[in-house]
C-alpha cells in the first residue's frame, strides 16, 4: 500500500469516500464537469467556491439525493458494495439513515419544525428499526447533549428555538447513530458572528472527540480554515485546485482560487 501524501497526518489509509467523474446537467446548465474526490478516514474536506460553482449539488450527490448523468461514488464500509448511485430509492434511504449524516444550510429542509427538538432526533433512530420509546428518548438526549444542546429544551420544537439552536439540533440528529460520513452545507450562514464561532466549535470538539469523517460546503475561508485538513476549490461546475488547506490559503496556485484568498484578507 503506498503512502497518500494528500491524506492528514500522511496515514497509510484507503479512502473512505470515493467520487469519481461525476457530471451532470440541468438542460444546458452544467452544474459538475467531471468531478472527481476523496475523503480519509477522520478527514475533514472542505469544498469551497462562489454560489452556482457545482459545491451544494456535490454534496447533495453524496448524500444521495440526486443521481449524476455519470460517474461513481463508494463507501469503503464493510457493509457497503458496488457504485452508490446504483443503488433504489429505498436503499438510498437506509443507508442514508444509518452511514451519512447532514446538515443542512436551511434547517427547514433536515427538521419537522413543530415536532419537538428531541422527537427530531429520534425519527432517525425510528428509520433505522428503534421501537423501545425509553431507548428512542435516551438516544435522542444523549445525541442533543453531544451537539451542545440545552436539554432543558429537549422538548422545545425547532420552530421556537434560535438559528444556532436549530443547527444543533439538526446536528445531533445526524450524529444519532454515529455515521461514517457527516456533510456540512453552509452550517453557519445566516447566523451571528458569536454563534457561529459557537456551531464550529462544537463541530471541532465532536470531530476531534468521534473522528468523524466530514465533508463541509461553505463560500465563507474562514469557515473552511477553520474546519478543514484539506480543500477543494470548485468554479463552474469543476475543480480548479484541491490540496491540504494551510498550504492552498497560504500559496494558492490558481487564478481563481488566488482571487478568493485575496478577496478574504
Amino acid at each position: 500500500m503506498t503512502l497518500q501524501l494528500d491524506a492528514p497526518r500522511l496515514v497509510k489509509t484507503r479512502p473512505l469516500v470515493t467520487v469519481r467523474n461525476v457530471s451532470k446537467c440541468y438542460g444546458d446548465v452544467v452544474a459538475l464537469n467531471d468531478v472527481s474526490a476523496s475523503v480519509y478516514p477522520g478527514e475533514v474536506l472542505g469544498i469551497v467556491g462562489e454560489s452556482g460553482s457545482g459545491k451544494s449539488t456535490l454534496l447533495r450527490m453524496m448524500n444521495l439525493e440526486e443521481t449524476p448523468d455519470r460517474g461513481s461514488y463508494t463507501l469503503d464500509l464493510p457493509d457497503v458494495q458496488g457504485n452508490l448511485f446504483d443503488l433504489d430509492r429505498f436503499a438510498r434511504r437506509m443507508l442514508c439513515a444509518t452511514k451519512i449524516g447532514i446538515v443542512y444550510q436551511n434547517p427547514h429542509l433536515g427538521l419537522l419544525m413543530k415536532h419537538s427538538s428531541s422527537g427530531n432526533v429520534a425519527e432517525r433512530l425510528l428509520v433505522a428499526g428503534e421501537r423501545s420509546f425509553a431507548t428512542l428518548r435516551q438516544k435522542a438526549k444523549v445525541a442533543l447533549e453531544a451537539s451542545e444542546f440545552p436539554l432543558e429544551r429537549l422538548d422545545a420544537p425547532p420552530i421556537e428555538l434560535s438559528g444556532g439552536m436549530q443547527q444543533r439540533v439538526q446536528l445531533a440528529k445526524a450524529i444519532a447513530l454515529e455515521p461514517a460520513l457527516l456533510l456540512l452545507d453552509e452550517p453557519t450562514t445566516g447566523l451571528d458572528v458569536s454563534v457561529q464561532a459557537m456551531v464550529l466549535d462544537t463541530l471541532k470538539h465532536l470531530q476531534q472527540e468521534r473522528a468523524i469523517t466530514m465533508v463541509i460546503v461553505s463560500h465563507d475561508l474562514g469557515v473552511i480554515r477553520t474546519m478543514a485538513d484539506r480543500v477543494m476549490v470548485m468554479r463552474r461546475g469543476e475543480v480548479v485546485e484541491q490540496g491540504l488547506a494551510d498550504q492552498t490559503f497560504q500559496d494558492p496556485q490558481h487564478a481563481y482560487t488566488q482571487q478568493l484568498v485575496h478577496a478574504k484578507l
